[in-house]
């Protein structure tokens, strides 16, 4: 199977930080690797998934239009005909889809032929009340346009209903509930990341009191809404379709972070780290931000992190308190007990000096874990592909049963 050049709406992503003869060697070496793994028999998905987290991501629109779909584990053999003309008249969102989708015109390539950003503009809201006709359950959020959008420019309106149609069940499940409870959870996993990392940046946005809604349009439209750049917003759809589901809070968390100096000579009230915040610098570099979320992804993984999500706006359940129940019961066995005793015995001076002997370098093995990134991600890009594995092939996932 042989790839082109892409000559869609979209760009292509560029090999960033190497020179050109290095880069185009790469990218026709990387191309093949994509034309492999779409050739076999069953398509070989981890590599695909590889592929697009991987530096420069998918490369081209065309590739994405063959990729996209096996990401999201979709047959592309019968495609939705066009919606009939009713619908717009009997659905309920029809009014709020046709405002928005008349505010969207930034997300249009600059240029474009005003005939032209019409009709797509059209498409736009038969692929949004589509979807929402056809699955009753999934409630419209202002900002759903900006993810739609972006699959009608890179795939066309067929492809791309079918596609939204399966995302909006899955990865988007939770934006489109009746209420924003679920979508507040999620942002509630933002803190725990930033104070895993770096403690002084968490303490300080937690005395602003500044929380998370400054990251709610970065979630809830994969940045689609925020970044200015189509070659950005793509990037990131590669590697969020071909990752867990939360991977978009991982990557709020390092933009965060990748800010630290900014946000600490900010001034510590809320007004003031939320405006910082909520505008997101556009010469970012993304591909070492996307490297550094899945080496988090890796070192603190959503399991890790629940408890800390769940206690962030309520008390612990007694569904919650479980395992501290499990632990405290393991705490009794006799080698527990047997080994407490022991650490009993010992000199609360010794203790002490083996806490400081072992703190620096315990600090040190963190911050190397944290902070040794490599542009392929390596063994980080596995696991972050392995875990999106175990629930891919079926996509039957649920962040909240």
């Amino acid at each position: 199977m042989s790839l082109k050049k892409s000559k869609s709406i979209g760009a292509s992503s560029p090999l960033n930080g190497i020179g050109k003869q290095d880069g185009d060697s790469r990218r026709r070496r990387k191309m093949a690797e994509i034309s492999q793994a779409l050739g076999a028999s069953p398509a070989d998905v981890a590599a695909l998934r590889r592929m697009a987290i991987s530096e420069g991501g998918l490369l081209s629109d065309e590739i994405r239009c063959q990729v996209w779909p096996k990401l999201l584990n979709m047959h592309t053999d019968h495609l939705p005909e066009k919606p009939a003309a009713d619908l717009r008249e009997n659905h309920k969102d029809y009014h709020q889809v046709l405002l928005d989708v008349r505010r969207s015109l930034r997300r249009f390539p600059p240029g474009m032929p005003d005939d032209q950003r019409e009709g797509l503009q059209e498409e736009l809201i038969d692929i949004i009340l589509h979807v929402l006709d056809r699955n009753p359950q999934l409630h419209y959020y202002q900002g759903y346009h900006d993810i739609v959008v972006t699959f009608l420019l890179v795939l066309g309106e067929r492809l791309a209903t079918v596609l939204v149609e399966k995302l909006s069940t899955h990865h988007l499940r939770d934006f489109m509930d009746p209420t924003m409870d679920n979508t507040k959870h999620i942002l509630n996993y933002l803190m725990p990341i930033i104070e895993r990392v770096n403690p002084e940046v968490h303490d300080f946005m937690q005395q602003a009191e500044v929380g998370t809604i400054f990251a709610l349009s970065w979630l809830i439209t994969w940045f689609g809404h925020v970044l200015s750049d189509f070659r950005h917003v793509v990037r990131l759809y590669d590697f969020f379709l071909a990752c867990h589901p939360l991977m978009p809070i991982y990557f709020a968390a390092v933009i965060v972070l990748h800010r630290e100096e900014e946000v600490l000579d900010c001034e510590c009230d809320m007004a003031s780290v939320h405006h910082l915040l909520s505008q997101i610098p556009q010469d970012l570099p993304y591909e070492t931000l996307i490297s550094r979320a899945g080496d988090l992804f890796v070192q603190f993984p959503p399991s890790e992190l629940a408890r800390e999500a769940a206690q962030q706006n309520s008390q612990q359940t007694a569904a919650s308190t479980f395992k501290d129940f499990e632990l405290a019961s393991a705490q009794q066995k006799p080698d527990s007990v047997l080994r407490r005793r022991r650490r009993e015995r010992v000199p609360p001076q010794a203790q002490a000096q083996a806490m400081v002997v072992a703190r620096p370098r315990a600090k040190r093995l963190v911050r190397l874990a944290v902070m040794g990134l490599t542009v392929a991600l390596g063994a980080a890009a596995l696991a972050v592909v392995n875990t999106a594995l175990e629930w891919a092939p079926k996509l039957d996932f649920q962040l909240f049963p």
